[in-house]
């Protein structure tokens, strides 16, 4: 499929209020080999981080706001995720989580299509009610590897979030390695996107993934090569990756030279890493809030976890280098095997693993 062909139609395509975006660079133009992207690994990340981190004067509430990449978009540095919002026993909680988040300054909502079910969408959905939607930039991801299942996935999400376009849409759980071949051959997923995008359903596409770096990386060179760059990229961020197998090492300098949004998430693990007592649940939020990351998505399933989210937001400081060394320190043996990041060595939270039938 022409992917050139598609980006234009994208661009001529784009709503008024959607600035237009430059979706080419040095890498895109050269057509780079997946070598080529490890490659940039040995780009600077300093440089690269004060320039992400600079905007972040601009706060909301007290909750610091970062550009999301090359998009221009302004978003929360804490950013609520959906899958913990569908596992809360009251539906009604979690309603007024996602209000309160958002009256206190949030704007960054995570979800899935998969996610209990459908249950996590249809419940942001209710909450974004009553002129919430216009407060939120909102993310859902599919699991359609094929255009049909890709589609079909598009609009149910759609329909349960009860809007006519998500802010961000992305692939969900590429953690294999035909999933880049898959997802962009011709009659696949790309292809269902792209046409969501043209008719304003989607504004912004990326994808997500916590098994592999080097999964990530084919991901970004097989778009590549069909002349394509994504806006944003999702993956596990905290003190424990950056020991084992790990995409701040690999993948985010990737990311910070091609301009692409950040986000980080599994802070803590999913509670893994603070059954290793090596470090607090602010500590692991400030760790991963001082990276170069746009938005730093936790899971929230009460209020009282929320108002630690948005405290650790607004009590963020840069931490200097022996902070972050000591933090590094403390985490370093409990690290070394990957037995606190489980959705690195087993299928514990591969959902599409469980249920293939989800690809299409």
């Amino acid at each position: 499929m022409n992917h050139k062909k598609n980006q234009q139609d994208r661009k001529d395509s784009a709503r008024p209020y959607l600035a237009p975006v430059s979706r080419t660079n040095d890498a895109v133009e050269a057509g780079i080999s997946r070598r080529g992207f490890l490659g940039f690994a040995a780009a600077s990340i300093l440089l690269a981080h004060a320039d992400q981190q600079s905007p972040q004067t601009e706060s909301r509430n007290g909750i610091p706001y970062r550009t999301l990449g090359r998009t221009r978009e302004k978003v929360s540095l804490v950013g609520l995720g959906g899958y913990h919002l569908g596992k809360q026993a009251d539906p009604q909680e979690s309603i007024r989580i996602i209000r309160t988040g958002l009256d206190e300054g949030i704007n960054f909502l995570d979800n899935c299509w998969d996610y209990n079910g459908g249950e996590s969408e249809i419940r942001m959905g209710n909450a974004l009610r009553d002129g919430y939607r216009q407060k939120a930039f909102l993310m859902s991801k599919i699991d359609g590897r094929s255009k049909a299942a890709a589609s079909s996935q598009i609009d149910e999400s759609l329909r349960r979030l009860q809007t006519d376009r998500i802010d961000l849409l992305q692939f969900h759980e590429v953690i294999r390695e035909n999933d880049p071949d898959r997802i962009l051959a011709e009659g696949g997923a790309m292809e269902a996107v792209l046409q969501a995008q043209k008719a304003g359903k989607i504004r912004f596409i990326g994808f997500t993934g916590h098994k592999s770096p080097d999964i990530h990386l084919k991901m970004l060179a097989t778009a590549s090569q069909h002349k394509f760059t994504f806006d944003a990229v999702q993956m596990p961020l905290n003190v424990m990756d950056a020991h084992f197998n790990s995409f701040e090492k690999r993948v985010l300098p990737v990311l910070l030279k091609n301009r692409i949004g950040v986000l980080g998430m599994k802070p803590m693990g999913d509670h893994f890493i603070l059954e290793s007592k090596t470090a607090t649940p602010v500590e692991c939020l400030h760790y991963a809030m001082n990276l170069p990351t746009s938005v730093v998505i936790t899971g929230c399933d009460s209020l009282s976890i929320l108002q630690q989210a948005l405290q650790a937001a607004r009590s963020f400081k840069p931490l200097d280098s022996s902070e972050v060394a000591s933090l590094l320190a403390k985490t370093v043996k409990a690290a070394a095997d990957g037995q606190f990041e489980l959705y690195k060595t087993s299928h514990q939270f591969d959902g599409t693993y469980a249920n293939p039938q989800w690809l299409g």
